[in-house]
C-alpha cells in the first residue's frame, strides 16, 4: 500500500492479533485530538467574538456578491416594498438609472430597490403577483453586436430557453443603446417582447435611449410618462414629495489602520501587491508598459504605439480581443476639487449603503481616502447628468445659481434647453460647474455619492499571441481637445498612458491595470480564406495582428488565402502609421494588396469609401465569388453605415440583384461571420 506522500510501506501478514491493534490506537489518538481542538478553538472564538470593537471593515465587490441572497422577492416581501428595478449595465448607466427610478418610487408610494439580474434567481419573477401593486422595471443596455452585458446574460438565456407562466407579473422596460450600431437597442427589445409573449403585463411602453444623442433627456422624458402610467395602472396618485434622501451615509474611518485602506484596488483589497489569477474586470493585472513610442511622423496630433508587458501573468489572448485599461483622474483636477470645496482630500472615510437589504453596501471599494476616490473610483471627466444638478441645488448660497441649477434639473423645454447647451454643447465637467457657479458647495462626501464610477477603457489589440505570446499591443490617439469655454479637455486614459514612457532597466517600469475582453471578430478558421479589411486611422490596430497571424502562418509553410486591406490617413508624410510594418507585408506576399488613401495630400479629399467605389470588381470576387470575408474597424457614425451602404450596393450590380436580396445577402453574411465590424462612435 501506500501513504499519503505515495511511499510504499511493507504489510507482513501475521497469524495473531492483540486486543487492541496499533490502528485502533492510532485512530483513538486522531479522535481525541480533534475533539480537544475542536473544543477549545471554539471556545478561543465565542471569546474573541464577544470582545471584539465594532469597525468598519474593508468591502469588496466580490464579497458583496459572495454574501448577497438571491431571492429577491424574500427582499421585497420582508421590507414591504413592491418595486423592483434590475439593471444590465456594462458602464455603469443603466444601474444609475435604475437607482433613480428606485429613489422616486417613493413619491408614488412604492418603496423600491435596485437589483443586479446576475445576483439573482430570476426565476422568482413568477411570484411577483403575490406582492399587491408590485412592478418590475428593466434598465436594459444592449452592447457589442446586439449582445446582452454581462451581468445580464443569464437572464436573457433563461427568457430564451425557459417557458414560465409571468401572467401577473407588471414590467417596463427602458433600453440603452448607440444608433449609430446595427444592433440598436435589440435586447431591450427582446426582454420586452418576451415578457409579454410569457404572459406578463406591460404597464408602460418600451422607452429607447440613444447615447449618440441624448440619452439623458430620453430617459428623462420615459421616465416623466412611466409615472403617469404607473398611477393610471394602479390607481394612486403622486405624493408631491420630493425624495432627497441619501442613498449612502458617511462612516468617519479615521482610526483604521492603513493597511486596511484600499488605495485604487478594483475589489480586493491589496490586490495589486498580491496578484492572484484569473484576472479579470473585478481583478485587472498591473502590467509593466514595455514600449511606449509616437507613430505619428510629424504635426500636432499624437498616437501611441504602446506594449504591455504579461510575461508570467497566464493571461491569454486572440487575435481581434480588446484589452480594457483602467485609468487614473489627473492629480490636477483632484486637487481642484479639493481647493474648491475647501476639503480635507487625504481623510478616510466609507459610504455605508442605508438599505440594510441591499448587496451593495458602498458605491465604490471603501474605506478610502477622498483623493483616491476622486482618482480612482470616480468620473469627474464626463458631463454630469441632471439628477446630479437637482442634488446640487441645496448647496448654492447664491439665489442666481441655485436657479441656473433648478432649471437645468427640470423637465421643461427650457430646462432642457438651457441643459443642453450649458453643459453639453459647452462641455462641462462637475469640476467646470463646481467652477462656474462658485456659490455651490456641495459636501465632498456627498458628492462622491452622486458622481458615477470611473469605467475602463478598451482598445483594440493590434498584435497577434503566434508572435507576441508575452506582450500585448495598442495603437490609441491622444486625446487633447478645445471646449466652447475655452478649458482644455484631455482623454483620461490616453493622457495617462502617455505619461507612461519605459525607463532603464535599472528603476521600476511604469504600471497599468489591465484585463482581456474577449470578442468576436476572428479570423476565419481556415487560413486559406481570403479577406478583406477595412481600417482607416487606428481602425488598423485588430488588423496588424490580423497580418502578423497569417504571416506566422505563411512562415510555417501553410497556404494563406488574400489579404486585401484598405487604410487611410490624412497625410502620407504625417500619419500614416505602421508604414513599414506595411509595405514589408506586401514585398513578402502576405499581403496581397494594400489600397492607400490620404484625405489631405490632394486638393479634393479621398477617403477608403472612394477605393471601394472605384474596386467593386475586387470587392465582389472576394465576398462573392470566393465567398471570402469582410472586415470593417473604425467610427461607427459615418464610416462603418457608408462602407455597409457601398457593399450592398456592390452586391447588387455584380451579383445582379435586387436592393432586397442584396440587403439580405448581406445580412446572410454577417450572420455566417462573414461580415464582422469592430467599431466605436
Amino acid at each position: 500500500m501506500e501513504n499519503s506522500e505515495g511511499v510504499k510501506i511493507e504489510s507482513t501478514v501475521v497469524t495473531e492479533e492483540p486486543l487492541i491493534s496499533a490502528l485502533d490506537i492510532a485512530l483513538f489518538v486522531v479522535i481525541i485530538t480533534v475533539a480537544y481542538f475542536w473544543y477549545f478553538k471554539r471556545d478561543k472564538q465565542s471569546s474573541s467574538s464577544e470582545k471584539k470593537p465594532y469597525t468598519i471593515q474593508p468591502s469588496s465587490l466580490s464579497s458583496i456578491e459572495q454574501t448577497s441572497n438571491s431571492s429577491f422577492i424574500k427582499k421585497l416581501k420582508s421590507t414591504g416594498r413592491s418595486l423592483v428595478v434590475f439593471y444590465g449595465s456594462q458602464t455603469g448607466t443603466a444601474e444609475e438609472f435604475a437607482g433613480r427610478i428606485a429613489k422616486e418610487g417613493a413619491r408614488y408610494k412604492m418603496k423600491g430597490m435596485v437589483a443586479d439580474p446576475e445576483e439573482c434567481d430570476m426565476a422568482d419573477l413568477v411570484e411577483m403577483k403575490e406582492i399587491q401593486k408590485s412592478l418590475a422595471i428593466f434598465c436594459i443596455a444592449t452592447y457589442g453586436e446586439g449582445d446582452p452585458t454581462d451581468n445580464a446574460m443569464d437572464f436573457y438565456e433563461w427568457l430564451q430557453n425557459g417557458d414560465a407562466d409571468l401572467e401577473g407579473l407588471n414590467y417596463a422596460v427602458f433600453g440603452l443603446g448607440n444608433k449609430t450600431y446595427e444592433h440598436y437597442n435589440e435586447i431591450a427589445i427582446y426582454i420586452d417582447q418576451r415578457l409579454e409573449e410569457l404572459g406578463a403585463t406591460r404597464v408602460h411602453e418600451i422607452g429607447l435611449g440613444d447615447d449618440d444623442a441624448n440619452i439623458e433627456d430620453d430617459f428623462v422624458s420615459w421616465k416623466e410618462k412611466l409615472w403617469e402610467s404607473v398611477c393610471s395602472h394602479y390607481g394612486i396618485e403622486e405624493t408631491g414629495e420630493e425624495s432627497n434622501i441619501r442613498q449612502y451615509k458617511l462612516v468617519d474611518c479615521s482610526e483604521v489602520l492603513p493597511e486596511r485602506i484600499f488605495s485604487g484596488e478594483i475589489s480586493r483589497l491589496k490586490s495589486y501587491e498580491n496578484q492572484r489569477f484569473p484576472f479579470d474586470v473585478k481583478n485587472p493585472y498591473l502590467s509593466k508598459i514595455a514600449v511606449n513610442r509616437e507613430l505619428h511622423k510629424s504635426g500636432d496630433r499624437s498616437c501611441m504605439h504602446i506594449e504591455f508587458d504579461i510575461d508570467g501573468s497566464k493571461m491569454r489572448y486572440d487575435t481581434g480581443d480588446h484589452v480594457a485599461v483602467y485609468p487614473k483622474n489627473s492629480s490636477e483636477l483632484v486637487d481642484k476639487i479639493g481647493e474648491l470645496l475647501d476639503a480635507d482630500l487625504d481623510a478616510v472615510f466609507s459610504l455605508l449603503n442605508t438599505d440594510e437589504e441591499s448587496s451593495k453596501k458602498h458605491p465604490f471599494p471603501c474605506p478610502c481616502t477622498y483623493r483616491t476616490a476622486l482618482t480612482y473610483y470616480l468620473d469627474i471627466t464626463s458631463n454630469p447628468r441632471t439628477h446630479i444638478m437637482k442634488e446640487l441645488i441645496e448647496y448654492a448660497s447664491d439665489p442666481k445659481d441655485q436657479e441656473k441649477l433648478k432649471l437645468m434639473a427640470s423637465s421643461t423645454p427650457e430646462g432642457k434647453k438651457e441643459f443642453h447647451e450649458w453643459i453639453l454643447r459647452d462641455n462641462r465637467n462637475i469640476v467646470h460647474i463646481l467652477e462656474d457657479l462658485p456659490s455651490v458647495k456641495p459636501d465632498l462626501d456627498h458628492l462622491c455619492e452622486l458622481l458615477p464610477r470611473l469605467q475602463c477603457r478598451y482598445y483594440s489589440i493590434s498584435s497577434s499571441p503566434k508572435v507576441y505570446p508575452k506582450s500585448i499591443h495598442i495603437t490609441a490617439v491622444l486625446v487633447n481637445y478645445t471646449t466652447p469655454t475655452n478649458r482644455v479637455n484631455k482623454g483620461v486614459a490616453t493622457n495617462l498612458l502617455a505619461q507612461l514612457i519605459p525607463t532603464n532597466d535599472e528603476l521600476p517600469q511604469p504600471t497599468i491595470p489591465i484585463y482581456i475582453r474577449r470578442s468576436q471578430f476572428r479570423l476565419p478558421p481556415k487560413s486559406q480564406t481570403p479577406i478583406i479589411m477595412i481600417g482607416p486611422g487606428t481602425g488598423l490596430a485588430p488588423f496588424r495582428g490580423f497580418i502578423q497571424e497569417r504571416d506566422y502562418a505563411r512562415k510555417e509553410g501553410r497556404e494563406i488565402g488574400e489579404m486585401v486591406l484598405y487604410f487611410g490617413c490624412r497625410k502620407k508624410d504625417e500619419d500614416f502609421i505602421y508604414e513599414n510594418e506595411l509595405q514589408e507585408y506586401v514585398a513578402n506576399g502576405t499581403l496581397t494588396k494594400l489600397h492607400l488613401a490620404f484625405s489631405r495630400d490632394q486638393p479634393e479629399k479621398k477617403y477608403v469609401t472612394h477605393l471601394l467605389e472605384q474596386n467593386a470588381d475586387g470587392l465582389w470576387n472576394i465576398i462573392g465569388e470566393k465567398s471570402g470575408h469582410l472586415y470593417v474597424c473604425g467610427d461607427a457614425r459615418s464610416m462603418a453605415k457608408d462602407v455597409h451602404s457601398i457593399i450592398v450596393k456592390v452586391v447588387m450590380e455584380k451579383g445582379q440583384m435586387t436592393n432586397s436580396q442584396a440587403l439580405n445577402y448581406v445580412k446572410k453574411m454577417e450572420q455566417q461571420k462573414r461580415y464582422s465590424a469592430d467599431v466605436w462612435s
